[in-house]
């Protein structure tokens, strides 16, 4: 039985745009209107889930999926800096960023952990190995990168060299928890000769 699962990254809002950690802000209007040009290139999927996220579940509402809230896929839990860019809470928590970027178990005052994200990702990916068929799921770029560090079995420090633009796809298909990854793939540029 081989599970298939496309992953795409929400289309840019203010707070994206800003390097701001998510502060639930709508996308923004070209966001919104790029999302909605890619609406029918995706593959035929047999579930739709998304982040429960504002940007995620708008993005999918754009695409035209009818994208079902997927609670073990939520945004990393920022804590208390939540809504802020890095360079606010650098000025302000100098030390705890710098303990929070050079060590994944390290969580943000209030937050979660990478280490904790990328166990929850993997216990969901875990599930998703014993589903037949295809699962669309749009999701906050963190989860992307916890999904790519849990298929290659990469350290947890490899989550911060991994960059996810808006509005792409990350592909990953396999059987008993053996995954094969594809990435990059910018959504309305999808070719016959790439359906796998």
């Amino acid at each position: 039985m081989t599970s298939r699962v496309t992953l795409i990254s929400p289309a840019t809002s203010r707070s994206l745009r800003e390097a701001r950690f998510d502060d639930g802000s709508p996308l923004d209007t070209r966001g919104a209107a790029l999302a909605k040009a890619a609406a029918g290139t995706l593959p035929a999927a047999d579930r739709v889930v998304a982040s429960p996220t504002v940007r995620c579940r708008e993005t999918a509402s754009a695409l035209g999926l009818a994208a079902l809230d997927q609670t073990e896929l939520g945004a990393l839990d920022m804590g208390r800096w939540r809504g802020r860019t890095l360079e606010e809470v650098s000025t302000w928590e100098p030390e705890a960023v710098s303990r929070w970027l050079s060590a994944p178990a390290i969580a943000p005052p209030g937050g979660e952990s990478v280490l904790a994200l990328c166990e929850r990702v993997a216990i969901w990916l875990d599930a998703a190995s014993g589903v037949t068929g295809r699962t669309l799921a749009v999701v906050e770029p963190e989860i992307v990168r916890a999904v790519v560090v849990t298929v290659l079995r990469a350290p947890s420090a490899a989550f911060w060299r991994l960059d996810v633009p808006p509005l792409t796809a990350a592909h990953i298909s396999g059987r008993s928890g053996r995954w094969n990854l594809r990435l990059g793939e910018a959504l309305g540029t999808r070719r016959a000769d790439t359906e796998d």
